[in-house]
């Protein structure tokens, strides 16, 4: 019998398996409590959302709508691959499904072909809303599909499930058609992966900012990214500017980025004051 876990370790388990993750609102203590049981917990439900972007999708799911009050999930993943935690209890998302299925995840095999809707998933199911329009055209995004794989593994890990535990909404019910775009069976076969050796975090976001290509440079941009590259300019004792650094490329950058050219000791030729990638990584300019 799994009890549910509590907000704390719900939360632990996400980020221990390498989840970004948001605590939305008062999601600790936001679920359905006294409309239907909580526990005890045998799987997970995977949904697509039907909406783009990321703020309205939590705040419906979190709020939920006339006909279906919130929370409608436990977390939402958005297509960046974080996951906004809404709720730890229990939550309209999964609704009535084949208790023949239930059966199957407890027992973790293969599960039938849902038919019936006599069981209650709410009480039964974490669920999991990805950011989707669900037309099967709808981008899936490598780090979203990321998150989808470790949340997984992070609640399957957390109770010592296998993957078969991890079920698709239209495995749960004939009525439902999500999640459409990717494949139910390969993401088990991730998540199995991943509970086959222990959590490891995502690569770390890049220090430094990327060199943004010639071309952003001579189009006279105005970003932030100028800002930062004429701090580290001024840092290295480059500086031409009269003013600023500003966020918008005058002649004061170029020339700035000239000395740069010139500090490492490159040929005349190559210090026009327009930067390379070798010479930009080279200054190392922090993302902005």
């Amino acid at each position: 019998m799994a009890n549910p876990l509590s907000p704390d370790r719900l939360a632990a388990a996400l980020r221990a398996e390498g989840v970004r993750v948001v605590e939305h609102g008062s999601w600790r203590t936001h679920n359905r409590a006294g409309h239907g049981a909580w526990g005890p917990v045998h799987g997970v439900i995977i949904h697509h959302t039907v909406t783009s972007g990321t703020a309205s999708s939590v705040d419906l799911c979190y709020d939920g709508y006339d006909e279906l009050p919130g929370p409608l999930c436990h977390g939402v993943i958005a297509k960046d691959g974080t996951v906004h935690l809404i709720s730890a209890g229990r939550a309209n998302h999964a609704g009535s499904g084949d208790g023949d299925v239930l059966a199957a995840v407890i027992a973790e095999h293969r599960t039938p072909a849902p038919s019936a809707d006599d069981t209650d998933g709410n009480a039964r199911f974490y669920g999991f809303e990805c950011i989707n329009l669900g037309d099967g055209d709808d981008p899936w995004p490598a780090a979203q599909l990321d998150a989808i794989e470790r949340a997984s593994a992070a609640i399957c890990r957390a109770f010592g499930w296998s993957a078969a535990s991890v079920i698709g909404h239209k495995e749960w019910t004939a009525t439902k058609i999500d999640p459409a775009g990717f494949s139910m069976s390969a993401m088990r076969d991730r998540i199995s992966r991943r509970l086959g050796h222990t959590p490891d975090k995502p690569s770390p976001k890049p220090e430094f900012e990327p060199f943004p290509g010639a071309e952003f440079f001579r189009s006279a941009p105005r970003s932030p990214i100028v800002t930062a590259m004429g701090r580290r300019l001024v840092a290295e004792g480059c500086s031409a500017y009269a003013d600023g650094p500003g966020p918008q490329w005058t002649r004061a950058d170029r020339e700035s980025f000239r000395r740069w050219q010139r500090h490492l000791g490159d040929a005349p030729a190559a210090c026009d004051g327009w930067p390379g990638p070798r010479q930009w990584d080279a200054l190392k300019v922090p993302k902005s």
